[in-house]
């Protein structure tokens, strides 16, 4: 039985990243949360005990950025991919969503009528929700006037303080692209709107200028141009960059704090050292993939960019001038095979399985690597995160009070990428083959151990220890 001076479970022996600093010792937890941290001998006695044998102990990955539902029923994606995000370390999910995304059935819509209210999608949200191995937070897609207008509701009874849009989707409707029927007028609108909650709402931007994208297509394939690295070539790195320019000024106008999504170039990054100059409160967020892949590996939007970037990428997420690591995972139930046609026109965009690269890439290609400190990294992909999107310091950093969301990093695993390794539905990965050291080889969701990956097994063994729990975020007065 506990008294007042033990606790549930005690990591003892490691190096604990705290915001402060790492530390040599353990955190020892307590009914879902973190009551010590701090050198072995001053941690209270715990029913159980790990010792680390010297690993890392991070704060759960908070990944920003998932596309649930995009290609299967959303419960279906909740059941399989929260396991897989547990298998990578992230113990937090904020999922990008389209009404439509959650209630299915885009087959369906044959007009902006026909989109569903964020209103009328958010029961089915919750219902689909109940399988979830993870916490996770919700970023609805605002693709239509209707959806400018639920800003205030979605906020005042769901807790929702982060809104997204695909501004490389705006403009007149889209049967290719169902769900998405707006223009700059509603961009402007949602600015003001989100603005107006305070903090921490914040307006998520994907920058594409999708026109001139177009254009450039059209000459590429009459050029003859088939190969992937045709995709990077569309959509240059001023088509992402111009617009972030362009926006980034109508949020300082506004007032409304701004987050740019896969900030993939040189350009972007001078555009948001500008509009900070200029006053404007704005954040950016990265994936693994866009710093290990060039873009001969696959077709996606924004796409990834020539291997000259990556060093200057590395230097930006590590130097502060980006802030956020997010995976952007989207799940498929096809193989590589029948997504990949061999004409990047015609190939299916969208690599799947993201999430379970993202963390071992960041320890094999960065920390391992000295292209980024842990400390930082525990930066970019747990603290920064959480202070942005409303979920600190309940979320996001190993310290008294927290909840216990913790994962237990093995700089020395190594490991071979296989597909038999996945948890994701999808049947492959783009970085099968990979030689990756550096693993994340327990994950705790306040408290609860919901993977282990024991030596000398082939995979980590995911559990559902607890129901991941929907995170409704507080604004401040």
């Amino acid at each position: 039985m506990k008294t007042g001076n033990s606790a549930d479970l005690c990591f003892k022996n490691g190096l604990v990243v705290t915001p402060s600093g790492v530390i040599e010792g353990g955190v020892a937890l307590c009914e879902e949360k973190i009551v010590a941290v701090g050198r072995d001998e001053f941690l209270p006695r715990a029913e159980r005990e790990i010792d680390l044998g010297g690993k890392y102990l991070l704060p759960g990955v908070i990944d920003p950025e998932c596309h649930l539902g995009s290609h299967r029923p959303l419960a279906d994606d909740f059941q399989s991919e929260t396991r897989a995000a547990a298998a990578a370390g992230v113990t937090t999910w904020g999922m990008q969503l389209l009404s439509v995304m959650i209630t299915g059935g885009a087959d369906k819509i044959g007009g902006p009528k026909d989109i569903p209210s964020f209103t009328q999608a958010m029961p089915h949200y919750y219902e689909a929700a109940e399988s979830a191995a993870i916490d996770f937070f919700l970023t609805p897609i605002v693709s239509t006037d209707e959806h400018v207008g639920e800003i205030p509701y979605l906020a005042g009874e769901h807790g929702i303080s982060s809104f997204k849009l695909h501004l490389q989707m705006q403009g007149p409707w889209k049967a290719s692209w169902p769900g998405y029927c707006f223009d700059d007028g509603s961009v402007f609108a949602v600015f003001q709107a989100v603005a107006k909650l305070g903090a921490p709402a914040i307006a998520l931007l994907h920058c594409e200028n999708w026109q001139i994208a177009q254009v450039l297509q059209k000459r590429l394939t009459e050029a003859g141009r088939t190969d992937m690295g045709a995709w990077e070539d569309r959509s240059p790195a001023f088509t992402e960059a111009g617009h972030a320019r362009n926006y980034l000024y109508y949020a300082g106008v506004a007032g409304c704090p701004v987050y740019i999504v896969h900030c993939t170039t040189q350009e972007t990054i001078a555009e948001i050292a500008r509009a900070k100059a200029e006053g404007v409160t704005v954040f950016s967020e990265i994936g693994a993939h866009y710093l290990v892949l060039h873009k001969d590996a696959w077709k996606i939007n924004v796409p990834l960019r020539d291997r000259s970037t990556h060093a200057s990428l590395w230097r930006a997420l590590a130097d502060g001038a980006i802030d956020c690591l997010g995976s952007d995972h989207v799940a498929h139930t096809r193989t590589r095979e029948s997504m990949e046609s061999g004409n990047v026109w015609t190939t299916i965009s969208g690599f799947p399985s993201r999430v379970e690269g993202l963390l071992p890439m960041m320890l094999s290609e960065g920390v391992n690597k000295g292209r980024i400190s842990m400390e930082r990294l525990a930066r970019v992909a747990s603290e920064n995160p959480a202070r942005i999107f409303g979920l600190y310091p309940k979320k996001g950093a190993i310290m008294p009070g927290a909840d216990a969301d913790l994962v237990v990093v093995d700089l020395k695993r190594r490991a071979r990428v296989t597909k038999d390794m996945l948890h994701t539905v999808t049947p492959w990965s783009i970085y099968e083959g990979w030689d990756v050291t550096g693993w994340p080889i327990m994950t705790l969701v306040r408290g609860n151990i919901v993977m282990e990956w024991p030596e000398g097994t082939p995979r980590a063994a995911v559990t559902r220890n607890s129901p991941g729990r929907y995170i409704a975020r507080k604004f401040r007065s």
